[in-house]
């Protein structure tokens, strides 16, 4: 696996002092790199597929086997959306109910983005926010290591696909439940 194999998508709110704004963020599962976003005084499906089409413009012709995988929100499943899918030949993932660790890496980047960048802005216009927004997005993406990426950034994970360089550094908290489920039953059998 590497880069553009698996986006996840998700919308988060965003409190600001001038007003409240829904960012729109497309995130690659692979390198965490922001690959499209959009920010909006409303929720509307239109908001969403403008980050979409941010993150398909820089897809090659005929590219193949990109999962978009996303909440079920209206955004997602609206025929705007789908047809943008559609059109660049992206299959479609969806949650299977509301459950925020179905989409836990797209809910991971809104926290990152939320807490660790956007909190301390005072936005006053639309503008301002878009503005801000770009530029949060590309520190993100171009200076903030990720341990889970052995420290590099999602740029550099993203253009030079690194996925070599990559081994798994964190843990799985999940038990697997058939080994498990073997194990105590064995154990009762003793």
């Amino acid at each position: 696996m590497g880069p553009n194999h698996i986006w996840v998508s998700d919308l988060t709110y965003w409190k600001t002092k001038g007003g409240h704004y829904y960012i729109s963020l497309i995130t690659d599962a692979f390198s965490r790199k922001i690959v499209g976003y959009h920010v909006a005084e409303n929720m509307e499906a239109i908001q969403s597929v403008a980050a979409l089409k941010m993150a398909v413009k820089p897809l090659k012709i005929g590219h193949t086997g990109l999962i978009h995988h996303s909440d079920r929100g209206s955004q997602y499943c609206s025929s705007q959306y789908v047809s943008v899918l559609n059109k660049h030949n992206i299959q479609i993932s969806m949650t299977e109910n509301s459950d925020p660790l179905e989409n836990a890496i797209a809910e991971r980047i809104n926290g990152i983005i939320k807490g660790e960048y956007l909190f301390d802005y005072r936005i006053n216009s639309l503008l301002h926010a878009k503005e801000v927004l770009k530029a949060v997005v590309k520190l993100y993406n171009e200076e903030r290591p990720h341990n889970s990426l052995n420290n590099y950034t999602p740029e550099t994970i993203h253009e030079n696909h690194l996925e070599t360089q990559i081994k798994r550094l964190w843990k799985n908290y999940y038990r697997n439940e058939i080994n498990w489920e073997k194990k105590n039953v064995n154990s009762f059998q003793d």
